[in-house]
């Protein structure tokens, strides 16, 4: 998935995790790999010239193609969350996790979610700076936020909900971690709905250990066996060591701080599903494309159980 932003090469994040040897690693974690391959999201026909069209609409650009790709997402990880498994989904841009949050929330609607992100993804149509929708997963689908009529955004409208069947995130099932770049109104959403919140200054302040031991008390203080659902975008990592992703800002987690919050997540026991997004090897060169993709790796490989001892 690459509509969901204006650069090209997201979607090749997921062959270069294969090809780094992401099924051997898992698989020697005692994990039973199942690789359902790339969804085939070249399959959305151009009714019209719809496509052509809603690639201009700058309050959801390319809103037809992400939204229809969401669907199928969601699709695929609510069947195989309902039969017990991990969905692991591989990025794509961000937009790839309307599709997987959706599809979570459907399974298992006590879901918590982890959000590991320097943005915090909150925006709507309504109010984003810039229509890309990497921006907006988080606000699509969150209680009082996601409000407006859902129906009337092309390619959403499977997530205008009449009958309920399609839960919400409420504001209190979701913990940020890692912001430092966050919009004007993705600000005041978080403070008026009272949503955790943990930025780089926060772990500055508090250090890692105790920030992500507050996230997960924030999400298990009410239900402490609910599943956690964690979504991590590479570009909380700081630019200098993952450098081949789209919305790179400096100060970001350390090499230990990334593997911590994989780690922390793990050691939870509740950890039930993953997204690892915004891998782009066409935004470094040869070697910073090699450097991301061998931590983003890393990432899942700590996520999926691996310990230094």
């Amino acid at each position: 998935m690459t509509y969901g932003q204006p650069l090209i090469g997201t979607d090749c994040g997921p062959a270069m995790l294969r090809e780094a040897g992401l099924r051997s690693k898992l698989t020697a974690l005692g994990w039973r790999v199942e690789d359902l391959n790339d969804l085939n999201f070249e399959q959305i026909t151009d009714v019209n010239g719809a496509l052509s069209k809603n690639s201009k609409n700058n309050k959801a650009k390319n809103s037809i193609r992400v939204g229809k790709s969401a669907e199928m997402i969601a699709n695929v990880v609510c069947e195989r969350a309902s039969m017990g498994r991990f969905p692991l989904v591989l990025g794509g841009d961000h937009s790839v996790a309307i599709g997987s949050l959706a599809g979570i929330l459907k399974a298992r609607p006590r879901t918590g979610v982890l959000w590991i992100d320097a943005h915090a993804d909150l925006n709507t149509p309504d109010i984003s700076g810039s229509g890309n929708m990497h921006g907006m997963p988080v606000g699509l689908l969150m209680e009082e936020i996601a409000a407006q009529d859902l129906s009337k955004i092309p390619g959403l409208e499977w997530l205008a909900d009449e009958q309920n069947l399609q839960p919400k995130l409420r504001p209190d099932s979701i913990a940020y971690v890692a912001l430092r770049d966050v919009d004007l109104e993705e600000r005041v959403a978080i403070r008026e709905l009272g949503i955790a919140a943990f930025t780089m200054m926060d772990i500055d302040r508090y250090g890692i250990g105790a920030v992500m031991d507050m996230a997960l008390s924030h999400l298990l203080k009410d239900d402490p066996t609910r599943p956690i659902h964690l979504s991590y975008d590479i570009d909380a990592i700081d630019p200098g060591l993952a450098p081949a992703t789209g919305t790179a800002v400096r100060g970001g987690l350390t090499f230990r701080e990334a593997h911590y919050v994989a780690e922390a997540a793990a050691q939870s026991g509740l950890l039930a599903s993953a997204d690892l997004v915004e891998l782009n090897p066409q935004l470094a060169d040869p070697m910073g494309a090699m450097e991301t993709t061998e931590l983003g790796l890393q990432i899942i490989t700590s996520l999926m159980g691996k310990s230094i001892i």
